[in-house]
């Protein structure tokens, strides 16, 4: 089978996968992602294939849409790729990237390092910042009921990975506890440089916020 078409046959799964998925973690979000690793890929020495499977295939089966069970998506991408008869070494490859790309909370150390999930990681993070990350941030804090802000729930900022999973509060912590720390956790010179960019808009997000919050002008 040709690369082409196993990128195309993973399309089409994605896409019946997620077509009921949040709109944070959707096929758009999916596509997006996908196309942010290979620019990213453009300028590093790397499998492509692989770059394209683990982008596709990353958010499959999001864990906090699965009661925190953090096994779905890896035996979800498993089947599908070994059904379409993808190589076993394509396979582990992709499975590693999907278990070790997300941001967990906690500090906890990745398990796992490769040049094609250092892209995959930076596409998928890239899509956190920004102005798509704040639209995503506040839609998945309206899906979940969370309060938008209050001034009396401080952010945390030494969580562990339970209490991050678990974590209820107000959106606008998350910025503080997640988003504004991925800046310099890009691993790639192209990723790093889209994300300064989306950074600083962040920063003029946050302040427009407690302007208008606060009642100034």
């Amino acid at each position: 089978m040709t690369t082409d078409l196993y990128i195309s046959k993973t399309i089409a799964f994605v896409k019946n996968q997620l077509k009921d998925a949040e709109g944070g973690h959707d096929w758009f979000h999916i596509e997006r992602v996908y196309n942010n690793a290979m620019l990213i890929a453009k300028s590093e020495t790397v499998d492509t294939l692989i770059v394209a499977l683990g982008a596709l295939l990353h958010d499959i089966a999001d864990s906090k849409f699965h009661n925190g069970d953090e096994t779905v998506g890896p035996r979800v991408a498993r089947e599908f790729l070994f059904k379409i008869n993808a190589d076993s070494t394509v396979i582990e490859h992709v499975i590693q990237i999907i278990e070790n790309i997300s941001f967990k909370g906690g500090n906890e150390a990745q398990q796992f390092k490769s040049p094609e999930l250092d892209v995959v990681q930076d596409a998928d993070r890239l899509d956190a910042i920004g102005a798509i990350g704040i639209a995503r941030t506040f839609n998945y804090g309206g899906f979940k009921n969370m309060a938008i802000y209050n001034p009396d729930i401080k952010p945390n900022l030494t969580m562990t990975k339970a209490e991050y999973k678990a974590s209820t509060a107000p959106t606008i912590n998350h910025f503080y506890e997640k988003l504004l720390l991925l800046k310099d956790r890009m691993n790639t010179k192209t990723g790093k440089q889209i994300a300064e960019k989306r950074h600083n808009y962040m920063l003029g997000f946050l302040e427009q916020f407690y302007a208008e919050w606060n009642g100034h002008k």
